[in-house]
């Protein structure tokens, strides 16, 4: 039994996991009902979500790029309380994810830059 147990968990179990990329992706498409995408960028690299009229002035909300930040600064604001910024409520372990993605998707984007 153990046998058949260490031969299907070690061998055969990989192919029922997703990979820490394919995990890592759909996190930063749908944390919780709103992906990161819709205001950040396919890639992290930030957009403009909207331009109105307020007061008779023109304004712009263009969410920043996110794809260039230092995983500590990456930290601090996904936990602290912004303007335009839903609040998520990750895990450390889902925000590693994120900046993860983040990461491969911004090496992806020079590899195919050259």
């Amino acid at each position: 039994f153990f046998f058949f147990f260490f031969f299907f968990f070690f061998f055969l179990g990989n192919f029922f996991f997703i990979t820490q990329m394919e995990y890592s992706s759909s996190l930063y498409k749908n944390p919780r009902g709103i992906g990161c995408q819709h205001c950040h960028g396919k890639n992290g690299e930030g957009k403009v979500v909207a331009t109105y009229i307020h007061k008779k002035e023109k304004k712009t909300f263009a969410p920043p790029a996110i794809n260039n930040m230092n995983f500590k600064d990456f930290y601090i604001a996904l936990n602290e309380r912004k303007k335009g910024m839903p609040r998520y409520f990750l895990t450390k372990d889902e925000i590693k994810a994120l900046y993860y993605y983040l990461r491969k998707k911004q090496m992806e984007m020079k590899k195919n830059a050259k």
